[in-house]
């Protein structure tokens, strides 16, 4: 946490190489009360990132010396600290890339501050653990609200109750868990858990969140988004759906 008058403020390191954006970011969230430090390639935003300890990364995918695929690749292996990725590419597969690679949100250039900063804030609430989340991350247990996934077992919990899940359906809801408080696309659910080769009924998703709900049991924790997605909720706050 940075100390200014005072007063704590989380530390963003923003890893991008565009003066302008830097710029703009770099006021925006000293308006929202943040402390910002500065990287403009990705071989010393991962340095700084190793060696300060910011309190999250927003993190350029298109840099100098490292791109942020391969920051955030390292800055995962060695560090637990939460990384929204930035991206100019529209493309489906950069956003997938980025998820599995450990980012804990992405955001597509170009875009509002003020997305950023709820993104920002809704990130490190979830990582601190307070907000009323209970999302819980460790190397074989994933857990979310009273929903425990043991990944080496591939067994599922609500409760202490054993849920009887489907290989495709445990896959969903693995990867909703991993992604808690965080909308996901149809395209980026299809992709990621159906596969690139998926030629079938985009559909299938709704019919298996479905069947996720039926089992889970009342009340659902997946939260459907309209014309967008689906969304984990972290805490039982809110609509069981909508």
């Amino acid at each position: 946490m940075g100390v200014g008058d005072g007063v704590v403020r989380p530390r963003i390191l923003i890893i991008e190489d565009e003066p302008g954006i830097v710029e703009f970011l770099e006021v925006g969230l000293a308006h929202e009360g943040f402390a910002a430090e500065v990287a403009r390639d990705g071989a010393s935003g991962l340095r700084l990132a190793l060696e300060h300890q910011p309190d999250l990364v927003v993190l350029d995918v298109m840099l100098p010396q490292l791109d942020g695929f391969t920051v955030c690749q390292r800055l995962r292996a060695a560090s637990p600290v939460p990384v929204i990725m930035l991206t100019a590419r529209q493309e489906l597969p950069d956003r997938v890339r980025g998820l599995d690679l450990g980012a804990d949100d992405y955001l597509t250039k170009p875009f509002q501050f003020q997305e950023l900063a709820a993104r920002i804030r809704a990130v490190l609430r979830r990582h601190r653990g307070d907000g009323g989340g209970t999302a819980v991350r460790s190397a074989s247990l994933l857990c979310v609200q009273d929903i425990t996934l043991d990944r080496g077992l591939r067994e599922a919990r609500r409760g202490p109750q054993r849920l009887s899940l489907t290989r495709r359906e445990y896959d969903l809801l693995e990867f909703l868990m991993r992604h808690p408080d965080q909308v996901l696309t149809r395209d980026v659910i299809l992709d990621r858990v159906w596969g690139a080769d998926f030629t079938g009924d985009g559909n299938i998703i709704e019919v298996y969140v479905r069947y996720l709900r039926q089992k889970l049991g009342p009340p659902s924790p997946i939260t459907t988004i309209r014309g967008v997605g689906y969304l984990m909720r972290a805490s039982r706050e809110g609509r069981d759906h909508v």
